[in-house]
C-alpha cells in the first residue's frame, strides 16, 4: 500500500503550451513548468500529469505523436524534461507523462516504414465513424491503394494492436521513460486499443445512434493493460497507470481495473459529465462505489483539456459554486486531479474563430487558454488568447480569502486528515439540493447546491474548513447551517 503513492495524492494536470513560458515566445514549455515548481509545491500537489510533450505536427496538439521518445522542440529538449523530473522529485512531486497508444501521427516514420503497425483494408469494410469530423473512419492511402483506419482525425492512423511487434515496441517505450524516472503514464483512450479482428459493423441503436462496440471497447484490450501493469510493478517504486477509460457505463468503466492487475486509477468521467446537482452527483458516486472492484480507487476530475473548465461548465462562473466543486473533488474517496487553473476557479477563455486551432468541433480551445499568472497575464503574445486575467495567481496568492488560498488550505487539510485520504465513503441523509457524506468514522463533508439555505440536523463538532472562510473553526451543535452555494467539512 505504501508504494501506491497516488492513493493519498492530489494530481495536477498541466497543459504545457498554456502553463508557463520561459523564453517569451508565447508557447509554454518544460522549462516554464520547472520555474513554477515552487508554486506547485506551495499549492501542495503531489504529482503533475503533462499533456503530450512529444514531437508532433500538432493536428491534434500532441495527440498525433511522431516520436514517442523525443520532446517537441516548442516545449524544449529531453534534457529539459530530465531536469523537470529531477527538480520536481527534489520537492517530492512526481511527473506523469501522457501516452497515446491508440494512434500515431501519419508523419510518424512507422506509417511509411512499418505499415504492418496499422489497420488496413482493401475497401471501406464497415460503418465505423471518425470522432473528429464524422464520416467514415477509413481513408484511402493513394500510395498504397488501401484504406487505413482513423478513429480520430485522418492524420491519426490507428495502431494494429493485434501485432506482437507493436506490443513489444510499446513495452520498450514504457521502459525508456520509466528508466528516466517518469512516475507513470496517463493512457489516452485506454479503452480503444484493440479493434474487432473481423472489422464488424458497430451496432446502431434506434434513437441512440452508433454504439462503438467493435471499433473500441474490445475485451482483448484488458490483456494489454495486464501486461503493462506487470511491467510497471516491476519497478521500485511501482509506476502509475492512470487510464482514460472513457465509458459512462459504470460497470464497463470499472472493468478496466481488472482484479487489481490493470489500471491503478481511471478517471470517473460519469461524474465529470454530471450536472452540479446534489441528487445526480450523489447517485453517480453511489454507482461508482458499488462498481469498483475490491481495493480499487477512483480518480475524480471536473475539468480537463477535452471537457473544459468546471468553473464554467458546472459553476457557470459563480466562484462560490466553484469552491463547492473543489470540496466535492477533494472530499470524495479517491484521487482528485485538478486541471491547471481550477485552483483559481478559472473559467473558460474566449477564442474568436480566427484564432481557433483545435481540430474538434465544437472547439476545445476555450478550456486551453494560458494560465494567468499576474493581472497583466504574465505572457507575451501567447499562442491562444488570454483576455480575462481577473482571476490570476499573483492577486489570489496575496489574498488569504481567495479561492486559490482556499484550495491550498483544503489540500493541506486533506493531507493531514487520514479519514479524507483512506477513510470509507458513507452517504448521509440530507435536505433536497444538499449532498452530505461521512469519511471514515467522523469527518462530515457537505455541500448545498440547492436554491435555499438548509440545516443538517445530525451534524456536530467544529468546521475545519468552509467555502465561507469566516466560518472556519466555528462550533457546530444541533445542526450545520449551510447557505446556498456553501460547503463545509466538519470534524468531531
Amino acid at each position: 500500500m505504501a508504494d501506491r503513492w497516488w492513493r493519498d495524492a492530489v494530481l495536477y494536470q498541466v497543459y504545457p503550451r498554456s502553463f508557463a513560458d520561459s523564453n517569451g515566445d508565447g508557447i509554454g514549455d518544460l522549462a516554464g513548468v520547472t520555474e513554477r515548481l515552487e508554486y506547485l509545491d506551495w499549492l501542495g500537489i503531489d504529482g503533475i500529469w503533462l499533456n503530450p510533450v512529444h514531437p508532433s505536427p500538432n493536428v491534434d496538439w500532441g495527440y498525433d505523436v511522431s516520436d514517442y521518445t523525443g520532446v517537441h522542440p516548442d516545449l524544449g529538449t529531453l534534457d529539459d524534461l530530465d531536469r523537470l523530473v529531477s527538480e520536481a522529485a527534489r520537492r517530492g512531486i512526481r511527473v506523469v507523462l501522457d501516452l497515446v497508444p491508440n494512434h500515431t501521427s501519419d508523419q510518424h516514420p512507422w506509417f511509411r516504414e512499418r505499415p504492418d503497425f496499422y489497420v488496413w483494408s482493401d475497401e471501406v469494410p464497415n460503418n465505423w465513424e471518425s470522432i473528429f469530423g464524422g464520416g467514415p473512419a477509413w481513408k484511402l492511402d493513394e500510395d498504397r491503394g488501401r484504406y487505413y483506419l482513423h478513429n480520430f482525425a485522418a492524420e491519426q492512423p490507428d495502431i494494429h494492436w493485434w501485432r506482437p511487434e507493436v506490443r513489444r515496441e510499446f513495452e520498450r517505450i514504457l521502459r525508456f521513460w520509466f528508466d528516466r524516472g517518469i512516475a507513470g503514464f496517463r493512457i489516452d483512450v485506454a479503452h480503444a486499443l484493440i479493434k474487432d479482428a473481423e472489422l464488424r459493423d458497430d451496432p446502431v441503436m434506434p434513437g441512440l445512434g452508433m454504439r462503438r462496440r467493435y471499433s473500441m471497447y474490445r475485451p482483448e484490450t484488458h490483456e494489454i493493460l495486464r501486461d503493462w501493469h506487470s511491467l510497471a510493478n516491476g519497478y521500485d517504486p511501482p509506476r502509475l497507470l492512470l487510464g482514460e477509460a472513457y465509458s459512462l457505463e459504470v460497470e464497463e468503466w470499472a472493468s478496466y481495473y481488472g482484479d487489481g492487475d490493470e489500471l491503478d486509477l481511471a478517471f470517473a468521467f460519469v461524474l465529470t459529465h454530471a450536472d452540479l446537482d446534489a441528487a445526480e452527483m450523489r447517485g453517480v458516486v453511489a454507482q461508482v462505489e458499488h462498481a469498483l472492484p475490491a481495493d480499487a480507487w477512483s480518480c475524480w476530475t471536473g475539468s480537463n483539456h477535452d471537457v473544459g473548465r468546471f468553473a464554467s461548465r458546472w459553476a457557470k462562473g459563480d466562484e462560490a459554486l466553484a469552491r463547492c466543486a473543489l470540496v466535492i473533488l477533494l472530499g470524495l474517496r479517491g484521487t482528485p486531479c485538478l486541471y491547471y487553473g481550477d485552483e483559481l476557479a478559472l473559467t473558460s477563455g474566449e477564442v474568436p474563430p480566427d484564432r481557433t486551432l483545435d481540430v474538434a468541433s465544437p472547439s476545445r480551445d476555450p478550456g486551453r487558454t494560458p494560465m494567468p499568472w499576474t493581472s497583466e497575464g504574465g505572457w507575451r503574445d501567447p499562442w491562444l488568447p488570454l483576455t480575462d486575467t481577473s482571476r490570476n495567481v499573483e492577486d489570489q496568492r496575496a489574498d488569504p480569502g481567495s479561492t486559490l488560498c482556499f484550495t491550498r488550505d483544503l489540500i493541506a487539510f486533506r493531507r493531514r486528515t487520514a479519514e479524507l485520504g483512506s477513510g470509507r465513503y458513507e452517504e448521509l441523509a440530507a435536505p433536497d439540493g444538499t449532498w452530505a457524506w461521512r469519511r471514515g468514522d467522523g469527518v462530515l463533508v457537505a455541500v448545498n447546491l440547492g436554491s435555499e439555505a438548509v440545516v443538517l440536523a445530525e451534524a456536530q463538532g467544529s468546521i475545519a474548513i468552509s467555502t465561507n472562510r469566516a466560518r472556519d473553526g466555528e462550533s457546530v451543535s444541533g445542526g450545520l447551517e449551510l447557505a446556498v452555494a456553501e460547503g463545509a467539512i466538519v470534524v468531531p
